[in-house]
């Protein structure tokens, strides 16, 4: 079996990391709060170190799941960093949602240590990554990415490489981007129910096989109209991906009116207290 790195504990790397150790891979985790490593070999199969130039020697594949660009950066460039610890002719595959700029950069830099660099961001929050359900969308070569498909299976259900360096990245941000537009039409569409006096969930139930179905109306439609907002991605995260989506927008000329207003209501939200709400919250923006 290959021998893994996983590198980033968070909501999402924790379980993900779990599913390659649940499929019988030789796993070791870094996590720059060492507390979360020792959660994780607790919980599951493995191994865990105390700096990124240990757990990724010799490592066959090693994954990422961080915050942000400089994250990245972070965890990969030095001399005692991933790409100069890692092995002739294995993987990076990075699973964090960043601009498509570091990883097209990441991937020229890997060039030069001889490894390969994919970037894959995912998209099915928390209860995708604990269900194993995830949507990845990769970014790299075709030859690589053949390698790598059936180990990302351990924790996804739709893998597709969309194209050469940054390709998954800018995938990603047309789900952010589809994702911001859903969710402002449900909680107006909730908050029009609320106010005209109707059964709000008898209407969601009765629309949600029509065409005004979504994922986001299905899986977050009731618990809107309960005003329950913990299910995963918060907030304080769109946030950032949404700001990712219009800088390269603003960069390239394109219009993104849409989702600019929504990043506006997003930043209502948290200035109310609604950082880590999960992004269904906001619906809150209507009660006031």
């Amino acid at each position: 079996m290959k021998k893994i790195t996983f590198i980033g504990l968070g909501v999402m790397g924790f379980p993900m990391a779990g599913h390659l150790s649940n499929q019988g891979y030789k796993v070791t985790v870094y996590n720059r709060s060492e507390e979360k490593s020792k959660l994780w070999i607790k919980k599951y199969a493995g191994n865990y170190s105390t700096s990124v130039s240990e757990a990724v020697a010799d490592s066959d594949i090693v994954f990422s799941c961080v915050g942000n660009d400089s994250d990245l950066r972070d965890i990969t460039l030095g001399h005692d960093k991933a790409f100069s610890g890692m092995k002739a002719g294995s993987v990076f595959v990075d699973h964090t949602t960043t601009s498509s700029d570091i990883a097209i950069e990441l991937s020229e830099v890997a060039k030069k240590y001889n490894i390969h660099f994919l970037d894959a961001p995912v998209s099915g929050g928390e209860v995708g990554a604990l269900k194993g359900e995830l949507t990845v969308m990769i970014g790299g070569e075709n030859l690589i990415f053949d390698r790598i498909n059936s180990i990302i299976r351990a924790y996804a259900k739709n893998i597709t490489l969309i194209g050469g360096p940054g390709k998954g990245q800018l995938a990603k941000m047309v789900n952010q981007i589809c994702i911001a537009g859903l969710i402002q039409a449900l909680s107006e569409a909730i908050s029009f129910s609320e106010k005209s006096g109707l059964d709000t969930k008898k209407v969601l139930g009765a629309i949600s096989q029509g065409a005004a179905g979504s994922w986001q109306l299905t899986n977050r439609g009731e618990t809107m109209v309960d005003r329950k907002f913990d299910f995963g991605f918060a907030v304080k995260l769109m946030r950032k991906d949404l700001g990712i989506c219009l800088d390269h927008a603003g960069n390239n000329d394109i219009s993104l009116p849409i989702t600019s207003i929504v990043n506006q209501f997003y930043s209502e939200v948290q200035r109310n207290g609604g950082s880590k709400f999960d992004t269904s919250s906001l619906l809150t923006r209507f009660d006031s």
